[in-house]
């Protein structure tokens, strides 16, 4: 009973939250302290993410499948280089430093550079995003294999089991925890790096559609656009979620055996 109240709890207080955000959004547009074409309605935003909504989709498509083809691609090299970094100590004191230091450079100084190297498509968009997906991936799987259990490790070893054997069933289930919130972070990121990228230049997409709706002095749409962005990014979170539930079930039950000796 208690954990069920809790679980209430956490459900209701972001909804309360986000209510009285929107309430307070709806107050300052009608008494006008904000200029309507400045700062639209709620109900004038829901009314052009209705309206334009075909037009939204087409464009949410193209940005959607950047994202998830950088998210794929970054997810591929971050185990990758995990890996090799977890086998090489040389690796891992060279890199890493380099890595951390990327992550300084912002992106927005990033994406013109891609677009100058590699044009308008679709490669300097999934670029970007690789980018931007790939640091908290590695890093998350590196801090996963240095975190498995020592005492596992001696024991295979001492059953004359391989690095390879020792990495596969003691190192790869420690560090999936860690690779999974490291790509819900990254899923997050995904989608706002690929519209990043699309304001820079481009045919398609939710970037290309905020910079025309921006330039036409359309903040209705434009807010509209952005909560697209945000419906997105959180059911892509929710897949990842649903990934690790799926991947993961011994976590789940450790939860809840967990709850239930509280």
């Amino acid at each position: 009973m208690k954990r069920r109240s809790e679980s209430i709890r956490a459900k209701l207080l972001p909804a309360g939250a986000f209510c009285l955000i929107v309430l307070l959004w709806w107050g300052i547009s009608a008494i006008g302290i904000v200029p309507g074409y400045m700062l639209p309605s709620p109900a004038d935003v829901m009314t052009a993410f209705i309206h334009d909504f075909p037009n939204l989709m087409t464009h949410a498509l193209v940005s959607v499948t950047e994202a998830l083809y950088g998210l794929v691609i970054g997810t591929v090299l971050a185990f990758a280089l995990a890996c090799a970094m977890d086998r090489f100590l040389v690796l891992e004191e060279a890199v890493l430093p380099i890595l951390v230091v990327t992550q300084t450079i912002p992106t927005i100084a990033i994406a013109p550079l891609l677009v100058l190297w590699m044009g308008f498509g679709m490669e300097p968009k999934i670029t970007l995003v690789v980018i931007t997906a790939f640091f908290p991936i590695a890093v998350g799987l590196l801090d996963g294999f240095k975190g498995a259990d020592p005492d596992a490790v001696a024991l295979l070893r001492s059953m004359g089991a391989t690095r390879r054997q020792i990495f596969y069933h003691v190192k790869i289930p420690a560090a999936m925890p860690y690779f999974f919130s490291g790509l819900r972070i990254s899923a997050s990121y995904a989608v706002v790096s690929a519209v990043i990228s699309e304001w820079l230049g481009g045919f398609e997409g939710l970037g290309v559609y905020m910079t025309r709706v921006r330039k036409a002095y359309a903040f209705d749409k434009m807010f509209a656009v952005i909560l697209l962005i945000v419906i997105v990014s959180l059911l892509l979170m929710k897949i990842v979620n649903l990934l690790r539930a799926v991947s993961l079930p011994w976590l789940k039950f450790r939860h809840e055996t967990a709850g239930k000796r509280q």
